[in-house]
């Protein structure tokens, strides 16, 4: 299951405060839970999504679940439960493979076909992997929404394209700046968004690029990309025509900001990196992710008809297969059990060596790969209960059950509702 609050049904203040408290939560929403067996959190400048894996039938466990999630969420982010309600809606069964696969490949952001997605994607699943919340049905749908995004890229028109915010937000600019070249730029940040959105500067021919870190890493970062670092940040301000900001807490106020000054100040941090009371000092101009996300133009927000029927096979394929994968573990788990039983009369036997359990080990690999690919075959073909069958007929396994999940895709009061 998915809770998803996005640009599209959620505001920018209440995505803000879910970004910044949130994601700390996540452990909760697993230990708190007696039917939550793993969670991922994604959290990004336009979206928050609560990927869940539930051990209980979805017609008896979403409603709770919702509400359990939105609970959680609410007390981490300060965003009040009525409201967070309002402005998520809860995607179940196999549409989630669909919807996550979608994410994963820019479809669903503001620019469509944007680059930094997956790596967010990937860097949740990591951050899930590290804290012991995922699972395997989650890692597997995060692997396979990675080698979707991949596939995406690679064969359709929004592959290569070099979509992303960052240079959505350079494109408005540049209706400010009269010649990159000659403009004098402050970079504030130093991690992989900061890296981004050098290479996008430089794409729009700015030479005079400076960076100031507030965690201090400045020094490592500018030595790394060939550019000059600065010490202090009003002084830095102080001499920069444009300034963009990319870090992961506040940086800038007015009283870094001399006045009368002309620049232009590009935030895209989430939380913000600059106090909003910034736009109202003389000579300044503010441009923040809620304003960049509005002017994103009309064509990027039309997906290509290729992308969206790569996206929709690869979810299919991937919610077939799962129909088997009770019967592949139990025919691996049938296998493995035997050839334990015959390692350990191996090694009882005098003589015999680590070669032998080697080559019995890789024996069961290699008889268990032909019909772990062809139950999937089957699946994808609707056959898979012949293979499930011919299980019982040939060993007399029988795999746990397979639900068959329902797809949902509603808002969460109507699922409260309910």
């Amino acid at each position: 299951m998915c809770l998803t609050a996005n640009h599209r049904n959620a505001s920018f203040d209440l995505l803000e405060k879910l970004s910044i408290g949130a994601p700390s939560a996540v452990t909760t929403l697993v230990e708190g839970s007696a039917f939550v067996s793993g969670a991922v959190v994604l959290a990004t400048c336009n979206r928050f999504e609560a990927y869940l894996d539930i051990d209980e039938p979805l017609t008896s466990a979403t409603a709770v679940a919702v509400q359990s999630t939105i609970d959680i969420m609410s007390e981490a982010s300060g965003v009040l439960s009525d409201d967070l309600r309002a402005s998520v809606t809860v995607i179940s069964g196999d549409a989630v493979a669909g919807h996550l696969f979608a994410v994963t490949s820019g479809l669903e952001s503001v620019v469509v076909g944007e680059d930094e997605i997956s790596g967010q994607v990937g860097r949740a699943l990591g951050a899930a992997r590290a804290s012991g919340t995922t699972s395997p049905v989650l890692d597997r749908l995060f692997q396979t929404a990675a080698h979707t995004s991949r596939d995406v890229k690679n064969r359709t028109a929004l592959g290569g394209a070099g979509r992303s915010l960052v240079r959505l937000a350079l494109e408005l600019a540049s209706s400010r700046v009269t010649d990159w070249a000659q403009t004098r730029v402050l970079v504030v940040g130093t991690g992989q968004y900061a890296a981004t959105t050098l290479g996008a500067l430089r794409d729009r021919g700015a030479t005079d690029i400076r960076v100031f870190s507030p965690s201090g890493r400045a020094a490592k970062f500018a030595a790394k990309y060939d550019v000059a670092f600065e010490p202090a940040l009003a002084a830095a301000i102080a001499t920069a025509d444009v300034v963009v900001t990319c870090t992961s807490t506040m940086a800038i106020s007015p009283a870094d900001i001399s006045n009368g000054m002309r620049r232009l100040v590009i935030d895209l941090g989430l939380p913000r990196n600059v106090d909003p009371a910034v736009a109202s000092m003389p000579g300044v101009e503010l441009l923040d992710l809620e304003l960049i996300s509005k002017h994103a133009p009309i064509e990027e927000l039309t997906a290509s008809a290729d992308a969206r029927a790569l996206v929709g096979d690869a979810a299919a394929l991937f919610t077939s297969a799962a129909t088997v994968e009770p019967a592949i573990v139990a025919l691996r788990s049938h296998i493995f059990d035997l050839l334990d039983t015959e390692i350990e009369r191996a090694e009882r036997r005098p003589g015999d060596s680590t070669d032998t359990v080697s080559a019995l080990r890789h024996l069961a690999g290699v008889l268990l790969h032909g019909p772990s690919v062809r139950a999937r075959e089957l699946a994808r073909e609707g056959r898979g209960d012949e293979f499930v069958a011919a299980l019982d007929a040939l060993y007399g396994i029988a795999p746990a059950a397979v639900v068959t999940r329902p797809v949902i895709a509603v808002d969460a009061d109507d699922e409260l509702a309910g």
